[in-house]
């Protein structure tokens, strides 16, 4: 991990992604592991938080549950880069945006409570910019949780593998929690009794409902979510396969295994425009380190002479939580 020498500070980013403690007091939890005090903890996150470092302590949900999301991408022209970005950024459903070596060269993350408004926002954006919006939705995942452990050696360690959801699980008022923790949850002693004082409910409750959704798989990760490229991994790749459909579950297995490769799933493609199926993401320190993980990927069995594309990002322009309920909703 690049530029964090303090043992605690190291401590919290890197063993602290996932696995969040469910209980009154939290960070005392961790800086019990820590070797510190809660007031301390509270102080280094804050600190990580302002300094770019860490996005928020908070959750991610499992993609097109208890909200709807895509991505999608857009040509825009070299001189309107940065308006075009802009107008997208301005989308209260859009959370993560970001520009890539491609003539499709500006991509984000739209979400929202449901798939119209999902429809809504890349209708929205279209109207504003002009331009046509690829709507590239998740068919399937073979790894699709960021987190990952950022070792001591050049490729990130990823966690766990995709969980089963259980839809079963959701109740009423399910949404409102994961749209507090997918924006972060407050860094203070004990955070779930804030959030239930927002929602109207009791820390038993929301307790309770934080470790249901986590058992049901809905809610795929609590903890620090990072931010890799401010911790060394600058150099990042989306790489795109021009898989047949046929081929699909083997080739994204066997990529989803790979070291190195810290995204995989399968997108719908768009006829006579974007023809791939298979999608995965690699996270270097640079770009020879990211193409030298290519070079394995394309040596797969099921990737042997595959066509493909490498988009490597050159600027974010947004990375936060996603929308899980509109904000009247989340406060009532």
């Amino acid at each position: 991990m690049k530029d964090v020498t303090d043992p605690i500070d190291r401590h919290l980013l890197d063993d602290w992604q996932r696995n969040f403690p469910v209980v009154r007091r939290p960070f005392a939890e961790l800086a019990s592991a820590a070797g510190t005090t809660e007031e301390d903890v509270l102080n280094r996150l804050a600190d990580l938080r302002d300094s770019g470092t860490i996005t928020r302590v908070g959750a991610t949900c499992a993609p097109n549950t208890l909200s709807a999301s895509t991505l999608a991408a857009v040509a825009a022209p070299e001189g309107r880069i940065e308006e075009v970005a802009a107008i997208i950024n301005e989308d209260a459903g859009v959370n993560h945006s970001y520009e890539r070596e491609d003539h499709w060269n500006l991509w984000f993350v739209a979400t929202g409570p449901d798939r119209d408004a999902v429809n809504a926002s890349l209708a929205r954006i279209s109207d504003r910019t002009g331009l046509r919006v690829l709507d590239l939705r998740l068919r399937q995942p073979f790894n699709i949780d960021l987190g990952f452990k950022m070792g001591s050696g050049d490729t990130p360690v990823m966690h766990s593998a995709p969980r089963a959801v259980d839809m079963s699980a959701i109740r009423e008022g399910d949404k409102a929690l994961m749209n507090i923790l997918t924006k972060g949850m407050p860094l203070v002693p004990a955070p779930y009794a804030v959030i239930a004082d927002q929602l109207g409910r009791t820390e038993a409750d929301v307790l309770a409902r934080v470790a249901a959704l986590t058992e049901a798989g809905l809610l795929s990760r609590l903890g620090v979510i990072v931010r890799h490229r401010k911790l060394g991994w600058k150099s990042n790749a989306m790489v795109v396969w021009n898989v047949p459909e046929g081929r699909i579950i083997d080739a994204g297995t066997q990529l989803a295994a790979l070291p190195g490769i810290t995204l995989c799933y399968e997108r719908r493609p768009v006829a006579g425009v974007w023809p791939y199926r298979l999608y995965c993401m690699i996270h270097a320190q640079s770009r020879a380190d990211a193409l030298a993980v290519l070079d394995k990927a394309k040596a797969l069995p099921a990737l042997t002479d595959v066509d493909h594309k490498v988009l490597f990002s050159t600027r974010c322009f947004r990375q936060t939580g996603a929308m899980i309920a509109k904000e009247k909703e989340a406060a009532e």
